[in-house]
Formats: structure tokens, C-alpha cells, sequence
């Protein structure tokens, strides 16, 4: 219950639009999704986990959010205009989370065992935000609206973008030249410019060779 209570006040701390608790409790889809979510994770680490996941098929049905049963989810999330929003397997999301429609934390199809995040307290995940992979998003950072983020991020700071890069921390301002987050889309694209510049230099090679012949001949 002390999770439930906390899940409240946090949507009457961070919802404007909130005028009571009992209209939260009601109404909210969000918080009812989280409600379903505590009860069908007692039944996943209780053994009965085919229980669990019929109560949060049912969850999804009924709020359009999806939550995995075995995520583990601290008390005071708030989980804003809530449709879309898939949280899977391994994630942990700690205290005084905010969460925005649409937002995924999901894996990579790459790696076993954790394979999702880990969100500190107090971060905000913005609309539409994808955080992919068993990485940890640092407590009180902010992660723009939709951005893709695949690398950890320190506390205190502010990702925008695809990918997601750091631009803030600790409300200063990050030079670009020190982002240390991939760009899968650059490294493809050098990855094959590195591949035709082999091709072409054996092409070359090849056809200076034919000429060579040519000329003997």
C-alpha cells in the first residue's frame, strides 16, 4: 500500500490537472496501470506467473499501457497521459519517476539476462522517448521527446536527439565534440565508404594488371 500512496501523492505533485486523489484513483490511466502493475508483479515473484501475465494483458487492454510483470517499479512514479508506453522485462525504475505517453524501455534484441534499463530517481522520460538496452539513465536527468538513447547517461543531465546525446549536465551546457554516445548511422556509412575504397583500390589494381598483360603481349 505505502508504493500505492506514493504513486498518488506523485501524480497530485506533478499532474496540475489533478483537482484529488479520488479522481486520480479512478480516472487515471497511468495510475491504474501501476496499481495493476504492483499486483501482478507480487503474483510473478510469488510464483504464480501466469496469473501475472493475464492481469497485465488485461492492464494493457484496458490503459493501452504495457508493463511487463517482473519490471520492478518503486513507489511515487507517475506515469503521464500513459497510452503507448511499454516497459519491459528487467527494467527497475526508482522513486519520483515521470513518465510520458508513448515512451519505451526496451531491449536491443542483443543481450540476455538484463536486458533493459535502469532509471534512476527523479528522471523525467519525455513523449515518445526510446531507452534501449541494459543501460542506466543517471538520477534527475531529463530525456527529450523522442529521443533514442543506447548509452548510459550520467545524473543530472539532458539527452535530445537520434541518438540521444548529452547537451546538458548539471545545467551546463556540453560541448558536442565530448558526446560519447554512438551514431549507429555514421558508423555505417563509414563502414561503407571504408568498403568501396578497398573495392575500388582493387579494381584499380586489377585493371593496371590487365594493362600491364596488354602491353607485354
Amino acid at each position: 500500500m505505502g508504493k500505492i500512496k506514493d504513486d498518488l501523492n506523485a501524480a497530485m505533485a506533478k499532474d496540475p490537472a489533478a483537482r484529488s486523489k479520488l479522481e486520480v484513483f479512478f480516472t487515471y490511466g497511468g495510475f491504474r496501470a501501476l496499481f495493476r502493475h504492483r499486483r501482478a508483479h507480487w503474483f510473478y515473484t510469488h510464483g504464480l506467473k501466469g496469473l501475472a501475465q493475464l492481469i497485465s494483458a488485461r492492464t494493457r487492454k484496458l490503459t493501452g499501457v504495457d508493463i511487463h510483470p517482473a519490471a520492478e517499479i518503486e513507489g511515487g512514479v507517475f506515469i503521464d497521459h500513459g497510452v503507448g508506453v511499454v516497459i519491459g522485462e528487467t527494467t527497475y525504475i526508482g522513486k519520483d519517476v515521470l513518465i510520458y505517453q508513448g515512451v519505451t524501455l526496451g531491449g536491443t534484441g542483443k543481450d540476455t539476462g538484463k536486458r533493459h534499463p535502469t532509471i534512476e530517481e527523479g528522471v523525467m522520460l519525455s513523449a515518445g522517448a526510446k531507452v534501449l538496452g541494459p543501460i542506466t539513465v543517471g538520477a534527475h536527468s531529463k530525456v527529450g521527446a523522442g529521443s533514442v538513447v543506447l548509452k548510459d547517461v550520467p545524473p543530472h543531465c539532458t539527452v535530445v536527439g537520434v541518438p540521444g546525446r548529452i547537451v546538458k549536465q548539471l545545467d551546463k551546457r556540453v560541448e558536442e565534440q565530448s558526446q560519447q554516445l554512438p551514431d549507429p548511422v555514421q558508423e555505417e556509412i563509414r563502414r561503407l565508404r571504408e568498403r568501396l575504397d578497398r573495392l575500388e583500390r582493387r579494381a584499380a589494381g586489377a585493371a593496371k594488371e590487365k594493362a600491364d598483360k596488354a602491353e607485354e603481349e
